[in-house]
């Protein structure tokens, strides 16, 4: 089955929080960029969140933000 994508901006602690499905406790992490953390499948080794600290700092300082990541986005299925 394939996720959604979702995005969710927690403004207290400045955090974007982009997500295939929610976290869960057997993820590993890792710090990929300063800032940016990579929550990965234990088994696959594929990113499924990414949690990007201090994010209206970044975007403030810069309307373009970039990670280095690469993505295939795909439309799901359309409702009739």
């Amino acid at each position: 089955m394939e996720e959604k994508l979702t995005l969710k901006y927690d403004r207290e602690g400045d955090i974007l929080y982009i997500n295939k499905l929610p976290p869960y406790k057997e993820q590993e992490s890792e710090q990929i960029e300063d800032g940016v953390i990579a929550r990965f499948n234990p088994v696959t080794n594929e990113i499924e969140n990414l949690e990007v600290l201090f994010f209206s700092q970044r975007f403030q300082a810069s309307n373009i933000f970039e990670i280095p990541i690469t993505v295939d986005l795909r439309l799901t299925a359309r409702a009739s």
